[in-house]
């Protein structure tokens, strides 16, 4: 495991920059966090890395969000699943075969179902004030070595 800290929402962002820039594809980023704590500012950071470059938004409402590029990132809010039901209703299951990089806000709620392959781990969390988060990845150490 790797612990950073990140003393403001563009650190935290840089962050997600630096793992982008290292994933092939066929990752999944799953988040750990509570409201607030910059999980969709990662994931902006993400798709830079990825060299996406476009606007990213929280896909609370979606439940998915689409990026394209020459690895797709696939943006997932989990907030509101809570049944196998709900999870395949999001097409989840799918979006895994596709080659592209998952990124999933509130894990914490469909933990049972990620995948063990590739698997990457962000638990988000408020540092000392407002604008500091902690961040811990934990996974294969070729991506946690991308905040070394």
């Amino acid at each position: 495991m790797v612990e950073v800290i990140s003393n403001s929402p563009e650190q935290t962002e840089v962050f997600g920059e630096l793992l982008g820039k290292v994933l092939t594809g066929g990752e999944t980023v799953a988040y750990f966090g509570g409201l607030g704590m910059g999980k969709t500012r990662f994931t902006a950071g993400l798709a830079r890395g990825m060299g996406i470059d476009t606007d990213v938004s929280s896909p609370t409402f979606a439940l998915v969000h689409e990026y394209r590029g020459v690895k797709n990132l696939y943006h997932f809010d989990m907030y509101r699943i809570s049944t196998f039901e709900d999870l395949c209703s999001t097409g989840f299951y799918d979006y895994l075969d596709w080659g592209g990089v998952l990124a999933v806000e509130w894990s914490e709620n469909i933990e049972n179902a990620l995948p063990e392959d590739k698997l990457i781990k962000i638990e988000i969390s408020r540092g000392e004030n407002d604008d500091s988060r902690i961040l811990r990845m934990s996974g294969d150490s070729i991506y946690e070595n991308s905040w070394r």
